[in-house]
């Protein structure tokens, strides 16, 4: 399976902006969809955005506008533009095959507070 090292988060005041990379142990150009997913205190995993090796993308409701999912295989590489961040991005923000391997990365911790 492929390694995954996740980057960019921290404390954000609401209205702010992240941009969360994520830098695979190899190649990613054969993972045709690649995504982002986060896990909020309490509560299980979800799927945020994701991004076919084409660069179509789509993402939950909650986030449509504000965040933007890019890839740079090239550089295996996978990262999230967030703006406009709410106390309810809130979460550890971890990056994965679509559907995930079974492994995970340690994933970045995302908080959004005044």
């Amino acid at each position: 399976q492929v390694q995954f090292v996740e980057s960019g988060g921290g404390l954000v005041q609401p209205g702010g902006s992240l941009r969360l990379s994520c830098v695979a142990s190899r190649g990613i150009g054969s993972l045709s969809v690649m995504g982002w997913y986060r896990q909020a205190p309490g509560k299980q995993r979800e799927w945020v955005a994701r991004i076919t090796t084409g660069g179509s993308t789509n993402c939950i409701e909650s986030v449509k506008g504000r965040f933007t999912i890019s890839r740079d295989n090239a550089k295996n590489a996978v990262y999230l533009q967030m703006n406009s961040l709410k106390p309810e991005d809130t979460a550890v923000y971890y990056c994965n095959r679509s559907p995930p391997y079974t492994s995970w990365g340690q994933g970045t911790q995302v908080t959004v507070s005044s």
